[in-house]
């Protein structure tokens, strides 16, 4: 095969280049690509965790900036030939204090899981006490389960919600007051009402904790106002920049008005010891061409277009709640005040039935343990939505009643054969399918990617 020789000129000459040259040496691995495409646009993609990038982020994505090596800070690497990454983290940087009104900003975490180990790093000895959301409560595994570095590393201490669904903060208070933790994480996966941090943080001080969110899941909306935003009222928040501000699966470090002062016990500011976690302690050199792609989504997410977006989001989110209640369906903490809908399965049915029965038909969700959950993590009785990529294809509240129609005729056509065996009939699943990509041609994801 006959290489390429043309002079490349520019980044747009290069990625045309790119993907000319993937299809021509690698066939196999650009077909899937493409099928992954395919799939996207034709499934209904109703997970509360994820959304869809832009184009233009996923050119940042494949920047050239993926050659640089870059350990440290802007205008303090250990590296030559870092002047535009300078530049472009600088930017990154900048962006993310503007959208969430902080004053400290750290961009190089690679996830917000490893944002918040870094976080902890920087607060904690092993084995600290630290008191967060319990994960049958709505809570994530970050935020304290055994299974990972929260459980493992430290003492983790978990509340949990009320009978109503609502996080029990005289609960919190409680646990807070007889365990003292070094930290008091809030945050959650699963939760569909507004987090109380200005409750949290007089809760924190008065049993001389730091508070700590994780925003993940409503970055847009605290963004867009259509959330509280606790940078003031936390010591320091995280998020990721996927789930809901369209960016590349990294983290963000944030701190509001507490980012100068002193961390209690230690001689140094919040800022600088969140940094010294950052590198050198838990991470190397950070994925600079990442840093470009979280530079252009926290420029959109300052945009009409995704204020926009932030709003269907809500809208969506109240119609199907209440479309899923009309269906009898219990939505868990009886309403969404964000963009998840939790609802509680019924009878044999499990959360990995459903999920599994749901994607034979081109719908993708997640099943999600509930409160007073019973079955093991990997059955669950629970289903969790989100109205994320809805919002995104600009679907209506017609085409969300459409969609809550879809999930329970799914739902009313299996016959659970045990915890995660299930019958359903092949001609049933096939109409189905073909209705959810007709849903699909009607509200396409095109017209968000091209807008």
């Amino acid at each position: 095969m006959a290489a390429n020789t043309a002079p490349l000129k520019d980044q747009a000459d290069l990625l045309r280049r790119g993907l000319a040259d993937l299809r021509a040496e690698d066939p196999e691995l650009a077909s899937l690509l493409d099928a992954e495409v395919f799939r996207q646009h034709n499934t209904l993609s109703l997970v509360s965790s994820s959304s869809t990038v832009k184009p233009s982020t996923l050119v940042a994505c494949a920047s050239v900036l993926v050659n640089v090596t870059a350990e440290g800070m802007p205008g303090k690497r250990h590296r030559p030939g870092c002047e535009q990454v300078d530049r472009v983290e600088a930017l990154a940087i900048r962006r993310a204090r503007e959208l969430f009104d902080a004053h400290y900003a750290s961009v190089q975490s690679h996830s917000a899981s490893n944002a918040i180990a870094q976080v902890l790093s920087a607060l904690l000895e092993p084995g600290d006490t630290l008191l967060g959301m319990a994960h049958d409560h709505g809570g994530d595994l970050t935020l304290g389960s055994p299974a990972v570095f929260t459980g493992a590393y430290y003492k983790a201490i978990r509340y949990g919600t009320t009978p109503e669904g609502l996080i029990d903060y005289e609960q919190v208070r409680s646990l807070a007051l007889a365990h003292r933790p070094r930290i008091i994480l809030c945050g959650a996966s699963a939760y569909s009402r507004v987090v109380d941090f200005e409750r949290l943080r007089a809760i924190a001080d008065e049993a001389g904790a730091i508070l700590l969110a994780d925003i993940s899941h409503i970055a847009g909306l605290v963004a867009t106002g259509r959330h509280p935003n606790p940078i003031n009222a936390a010591h320091v928040t995280v998020t990721c920049t996927h789930k809901q501000l369209g960016g590349p699966r990294g983290g963000l470090i944030l701190s509001g008005r507490e980012a100068d002062t002193k961390v209690p016990g230690l001689r140094s500011t919040f800022s600088r010891v969140l940094d010294q976690a950052v590198f050198p302690r838990m991470q190397g050199a950070p994925a600079v061409n990442l840093i470009a792609a979280k530079a252009a989504a926290l420029g959109y997410a300052k945009s009409a277009e995704f204020d926009a977006c932030m709003g269907r989001v809500r809208t969506l989110a109240d119609e199907m709640a209440h479309g899923f209640q009309t269906h009898g369906y219990e939505v868990v903490g009886g309403r969404s005040e964000n963009h998840t809908v939790l609802i509680r399965l019924s009878g044999a049915m499990t959360g990995a039935i459903a999920e599994a029965a749901l994607e034979r038909c081109g719908i993708v969700v997640s099943k999600r343990s509930v409160p007073g959950e019973m079955r093991p993590a990997a059955v669950t009785s629970g289903l969790c939505m989100g109205s994320g990529s809805m919002a995104q294809r600009r679907i209506d509240r017609d085409g969300c009643r459409q969609v809550v129609e879809l999930v329970c005729l799914v739902l009313d056509s299996v016959t659970p054969l045990g915890e995660q065996d299930y019958h359903l009939e092949p001609a049933v699943r096939e109409q189905l399918r073909a209705e959810v990509q007709a849903l699909c041609a009607r509200y396409p994801i095109a017209d968000y990617l091209e807008g």
